[in-house]
Formats: C-alpha cells, structure tokens, sequence
C-alpha cells in the first residue's frame, strides 16, 4: 500500500502561532513527519524550522525561540514605543522595522536555500504588483519568510528582486487547496483557532477592517476545507482552548503566555491524534 503524501500546513496568526509549536510536538512524538510543508506568515516561520530538520528535535528549537521573544518581545520588533511612532510618521506605511526578525532568523537558520531543506517548503506572500498570491519555492528562505510575515501597518513590504510583497495572510492565510494541488493526499493543518471563535460585529471603527478580513479569511478556509476530494484525508488540529484570545492587531505583539499556549496545544493535538488515528 503507497503511504499517502502527507502535508503540514501551517497558518498565519502572529504571537497565535505559537500553538502551531505544540502542535508539530503532538504530530511528530507520533511518527507523522510531512512529505511536504506550506507556511503563510508566523506558520512559514515555524515551517522553515520543520523543513530543515523534520524531526522531534526541532520542537525544542522552536519552544526555547518563542519562549525567547515571550520573555523580551523586542529580541523580535527591536523598537521602543517613541522609536514605533516616529517611524510611522516618517515612513507612513509602518510601526516596525524587519531587520530584527530578519536578523534572528538568520541567526537560526543561516543561509539556508530552498533546495537545503530537508523537505520541500513553499511559502505564501502578497504580491503588491501583481495583486496576487506568490507562492516561494526557491532561493533564500530567510527572506521569504521576512516577505510573508510583513504585517501590513506593522512591518514594512519586503522587497525581492525589484518586487514588493505583504504579509500572506491577505491572500491565503491556511492554504489547504495549495496542499492538494501539489499532490497531498493526507493534509495536517496547523492553524490558531481563530476559525474556533464566533464573530462579533465590530463596534468601533479600526474594528471594521479587522473583522472584513476575518470573514474573508474564514470563508476562503471553510470552503476549501469543503472542497477538498473525499479520497483526501484532512485534519484540522485543536489548539487546546487557547483560542478565545485577543484577535486585534496589537496581540500579535503579545507573547506573555507562550509557553502555557505551546503545552496546551500538544496536549490537545495529542488527545486528537490519538482518537482518530488510532
């Protein structure tokens, strides 16, 4: 029998995305490593980590980085809150500067290629241009990853090779179809329990452009999961109630209980794997 051709996939969702730790901790205690991985934002982050080295080991890497940012937010943004605003006012596009993230990824994972990776990654990012999806699958890691998790209002677009690029949750935040395209028959998706949580309507006015796009980040979601051929097995993995967090903009800075987020969700992903691959 051909073993299915498993895929992670791994959502945007800032300091959410630490559950995505516990998360490959459940899988890969158990044995289930991916033939394929596919990032977009905080999840091409963690994805980079897990295409370099598929193994239990990597967990621990990724659990002493983000236990590292929980205990100074500023090894990530580098920036006071006077430095924050002046550099809005200068720039007019955005609060922080890439450089550090840039910085302490590379740190991490050096100069790393795609074609270094010991599983094949592709990374999501709006491309400013082109109005479009941009799917990286080639050259350097590190400043795909940068080009993903540019935030808009927050980072700067990054620019690659005369193009400009955006943080690829506005065009394909957990990009389940992309895993069936390329082959994926067995699809794990790592995501940080937004699509758990009911909708209010907003109430105040920069409330408006955050609950848009949840709409339309849930609905593009909800119908691909939808779509997926029955011959596909698909499995969206728990986050172990740490979903009822801040969604605003400004939690993507907030990384206060990160390591209570990580145990939560590999004891969930845990309970969840072994119910229904048992």
């Amino acid at each position: 029998m051909t073993q299915p051709r498993t895929a992670f996939v791994l959502g945007g969702g800032g300091a959410l995305g630490a559950v995505e730790v516990g998360m490959l901790g459940a899988l890969l205690e158990r044995g289930i490593t991916p033939d394929l991985v596919l990032g977009t934002s905080v999840g091409a982050l963690n994805g980079a980590f897990v295409a370099q080295d598929p193994t239990l080991g990597v967990v621990d890497r990724l659990t002493e980085l983000w236990q590292g940012v929980a205990a100074s937010s500023r090894e990530v943004y580098g920036d006071s809150p006077l430095r924050a605003v002046r550099r809005a006012v200068a720039t007019g596009t955005h609060v922080w500067s890439a450089k550090p993230l840039a910085t302490r990824l590379r740190e991490e994972l050096g100069e790393v290629t795609f074609a270094d990776l010991a599983v094949p990654m592709q990374v999501c990012a709006a491309h400013i241009e082109r109005a479009a999806e941009h799917w990286f699958d080639s050259g350097d890691v590190v400043e795909a990853v940068v080009a993903s998790a540019a935030v808009p209002g927050l980072l700067p677009p990054k620019r690659i090779d005369g193009q400009h690029y955006l943080d690829g949750g506005i065009v394909n935040s957990v990009p389940v179809a992309r895993a069936h395209q390329l082959g994926a028959t067995r699809i794990f998706v790592l995501q940080v329990g937004r699509v758990e949580r009911p909708l209010s309507p907003p109430r105040r006015p920069w409330d408006v452009a955050r609950v848009s796009f949840e709409i339309a980040r849930r609905h593009r979601f909800h119908r691909e999961m939808n779509e997926l051929p029955v011959d596909v097995e698909a499995h969206v993995l728990p986050t172990g109630g740490t979903s009822d967090r801040d969604d605003s903009v400004w939690a993507t800075r907030d990384f206060s209980d990160v390591p209570e987020r990580i145990r939560l969700s590999r004891e969930a992903g845990a309970a969840y794997l072994d119910a229904h691959l048992s």
